[in-house]
């Protein structure tokens, strides 16, 4: 595979990460890095060796030569920031969630098709090992027809620590984590055609909402429960894993804690763990997010390099951002909707 050569765009807490899970793939170099606030675009570049920063995105594109950029900043900045980037006729790669609003998300899908550039999302959740393997056994067929599953994710994490900004963020858990979690329902069961939400904020000190509970109604007559929560303290704490059960007409799938996977069946139960692996600059806390961009990324830098498709391109993350708005506009009005509303906010 040809070198590719990217810019980064964005210092902040989870670049560290990115950068250093693109240096486990083959065939991507970071050559410049963009952050508004200098300092920080030089201290992370003087750590992984990046030649150049800029605080001014423009001046980047004038100034090297690049591929493609990868932003990691605030979703308030994804859109004018994409637009730029397909503007000088390059492929871009955004983090979530994509955008501040359905609309917004659609623009910039459109901005890039009408540019014939590509829009890449790094959706690294579907990319956990554990879930790899969960998909794999589902899609083996063993436990039948799958009628209902429940995916959970909840935990009392301190994640306003070192990530305060989500305090003041009108729209959290289901904008946040709820991006993930819904995607990665799409990604074991395919597309929904209804979503029922409640929501509830326990924290006292934030603007948005901490838990959520959504039920979808999956095409194919599966019915998915996800449930969201930073506000749930629970005998074990197991942040930051996604615990899963899936019933079939034969048997049932459980990705249990500590990556336990289990399938049981008529002949019985069969366990094994499903265990990330650990990268030297991964935090061991969240080795199963970290393992994860690894795969994302090299999945992105396949499709970028002409060598398969990509999961998570700005098209397919349109229907997890219409779920995402669905379940908003459900809990508002307290009913069943359509994804295909999407809510507008």
């Amino acid at each position: 595979m040809t070198e590719l050569r990217f810019a980064l765009w964005g210092a902040g807490f989870w670049s560290q990460y990115q950068l250093a899970g693109w240096g486990e793939v083959e065939g991507a170099r970071c050559v410049a890095i963009y952050n508004r606030t200098r300092a920080r675009g030089e201290a992370l570049a003087a750590r992984f060796g990046v030649p150049a920063v800029y605080d001014d995105p423009e001046r980047l594109l004038d100034a090297e030569e690049v591929d493609f950029v990868d932003i990691v900043t605030a979703v308030e900045t994804h859109a004018p920031l994409v637009r730029l980037a397909a503007s000088h006729g390059l492929p871009a790669i955004c983090q979530k969630p994509l955008a501040t609003s359905l609309a917004e998300a659609e623009a910039m899908v459109a901005a890039c098709r009408a540019a014939g550039t590509a829009l890449y999302v790094h959706e690294n959740w579907r990319w956990q090992p554990p879930l790899r393997a969960l998909k794999r056994a589902l899609d083996a067929g063993r436990i039948g027809r799958p009628f209902r599953a429940r995916l959970q994710y909840n935990s009392s994490a301190p994640v306003f620590d070192n990530q305060p900004f989500l305090k003041d963020l009108e729209q959290f858990i289901i904008a946040d984590m709820g991006s993930h979690i819904l995607d990665a329902a799409r990604f074991l069961f395919g597309e929904a055609e209804s979503v029922y939400c409640q929501t509830q904020r326990v924290h006292h000190d934030i603007r948005g909402e901490d838990v959520a509970t959504i039920v979808l109604r999956m095409e194919g007559g599966v019915t998915v429960t996800c449930e969201i929560s930073y506000a749930s303290r629970l005998e074990t704490e197991r942040f930051p894993e996604t615990f899963i059960t899936i019933e079939g007409e034969e048997g049932s799938l459980a990705l249990a804690p500590d990556y336990w996977l289990r399938e049981t069946t008529a002949a019985g139960t069969l366990a094994r763990r499903t265990p990330p692996p650990h990268y030297p600059w991964a935090d061991p806390t969240y080795d199963v997010v970290h393992a994860s961009i690894v795969g994302c990324n090299a999945n992105l830098l396949g499709a970028l390099a002409g060598c398969g498709a990509a999961e998570t391109t700005g098209e397919d993350n349109l229907k997890t951002v219409r779920l995402v708005y669905a379940a908003y506009e459900s809990a508002a009005a307290n009913r069943v909707v359509r994804p295909e509303s999407g809510g507008g906010r």
